[in-house]
């Protein structure tokens, strides 16, 4: 399908810029609960090992390290400026966890994928990321060298592209570099001071490793203008960059204490927020971006662009994927795990996840069992967000995989008859057979999706409560 720049009018904006999650889990972390314990973990892997066809595996590494505090950031890290005595702990539990997580998978569960995630992986040595991956590969069955992708995350002002160099050396085959925005005045406003001209070079080092390379941008963020912001995609677009995500600001101060420090005076509009979005996706598909989803692109020549077109795209917490299906495993402080039949998340604070490990204990603190409605849902949603239609002719059981035979449309003719205003609105495209999301929804995917979570929580004046607003 051709894809067009689209003008939103005023009114869209006033209607649909509400506060939603961004799906890259349904049900989503809120609905997570401290009654699911390591027990009901164990049970759902063993379920996930005794299918009829075993799914492969994806393995998230958390590292929650980081130099210094970027006021904008809601990830789980911790900011110190050494490799300390805390540092050393960390790795040597994240290493047993390993081990223990190894235990329960066996020979036929192929990790396919491996991400290190953080915080600020690169923050560790590059003989301490070597401890992760041979403990990892000894205690789990990995796909053959040239099929397994091996992903980090780099902060470009603590690594060089000799360190870019060492890392391919060490297996890493795709890169994501966080830059956020090359402007000086947003740069101080969000206490992320960078060098553009080291940044590149990183940029430059890692497509000289790699076929996939991720640069991480966010529109929104305080003293940023679409001037401003022109000139980063500018830059980011000639560097080659194969993949490029331009995440919206969520601004939650009440809930991220770092973004207390952001002047809130500083931050765009929400017409001027959306003209950074609409900027963004104007400018990359001049440059021969696919618009993957939401605020994800990539060159045709990107996995993730062949992923898209053909139809194995899949999104969870790391945003868009290449490995459709697969279970993910996560390890180390806050990182989740996702069977087809549950969600599991370690314990975030380091000294606690340290406890549960020298306890012998898996960290797991929350989670949740998923019904079969759950899962019908999140098959949905996952259409939606990954392939923007969902065929309601077919049989719920076809998409979701249970016995149920009730058509799509059926099943969710209450939702779809909300839906008649998003259709009115040039949102989606409905019939008895399918349901399209328009060009003009792809900026609003995520209040589409939301129609049909029926966990989400709202206020009398219809807002939802715990999430960032979808513009």
């Amino acid at each position: 399908m051709q894809q067009h720049a689209t003008s939103i009018s005023k009114d869209l904006i006033q209607r649909y810029d509400t506060a939603a999650p961004r799906y890259t889990s349904y049900p989503t972390a809120p609905q997570f609960h401290n009654g699911f314990s390591e027990a009901d973990y164990r049970t759902h892997a063993e379920l996930a090992n005794n299918s009829l066809l075993p799914r492969d595996l994806s393995l998230y590494v958390h590292i929650p390290f980081c130099h210094s505090l970027c006021y904008f950031c809601g990830c789980n890290k911790v900011v110190t400026q050494t490799t300390n005595n805390k540092v050393n702990e960390y790795l040597d539990r994240l290493l047993r966890e390993i081990r223990r997580r190894g235990q329960l998978f066996g020979a036929d569960r192929l990790v396919t994928q491996i991400h290190f995630g953080g915080g600020t992986p690169n923050f560790l040595s590059a003989e301490q990321i070597h401890l992760i991956l041979d403990e990892i590969a000894q205690q789990f069955h990995l796909d053959l060298p040239h099929k397994l992708e091996i992903g980090i995350e780099l902060d470009p002002r603590s690594i060089t592209p000799k360190g870019v160099h060492e890392l391919n050396q060490q297996g890493f085959n795709r890169f994501s570099i966080g830059v956020q925005d090359f402007s000086a005045p947003v740069q101080e406003a969000v206490n992320r001071v960078q060098n553009e001209a080291d940044t590149v070079d990183v940029i430059e080092a890692a497509l000289a490793h790699s076929k996939s390379v991720n640069v991480d941008l966010i529109t929104g963020l305080p003293r940023q203008t679409v001037k401003s912001f022109a000139d980063t995609l500018d830059k980011i677009i000639d560097t080659g960059a194969t993949r490029i995500a331009a995440y919206n600001f969520a601004y939650l101060p009440a809930r991220i204490k770092a973004q207390r420090m952001i002047n809130p005076t500083e931050l765009p509009s929400t017409t001027s927020r959306l003209a950074l979005v609409a900027l963004a996706r104007d400018k990359l598909l001049a440059a021969d971006y696919v618009h993957i989803g939401m605020d994800h692109y990539a060159l045709a020549s990107d996995s993730l662009a062949e992923a898209y077109r053909t139809g194995s795209l899949q999104r969870n917490f790391q945003g868009y994927t290449t490995h459709r299906e697969t279970d993910l495993i996560g390890v180390g402080a806050s990182a989740i795990s996702n069977f087809a039949t549950a969600y599991a998340q370690n314990e975030p604070t380091l000294s606690k996840y340290i406890e549960l490990i020298d306890s012998d204990k898996l960290p797991i603190v929350k989670g949740l069992s998923l019904s079969e409605d759950d899962r019908i849902r999140h098959a949905v949603i996952q259409q939606l967000m990954c392939r923007h239609q969902i065929d309601l002719s077919a049989p719920v059981g076809r998409l979701a995989d249970t016995d149920l035979h009730t058509s799509m449309s059926d099943y969710f003719a209450p939702e779809l008859t909300r839906m008649a205003q998003l259709a009115e609105d040039g949102l989606i495209e409905l019939d008895q057979a399918r349901l399209t999301i328009t060009e003009t929804g792809r900026f609003f995917m995520r209040s589409i999706a939301s129609v049909f979570d029926r966990y989400l929580p709202q206020s009398q004046s219809g807002q939802v409560l715990p999430f960032s607003r979808t513009i």
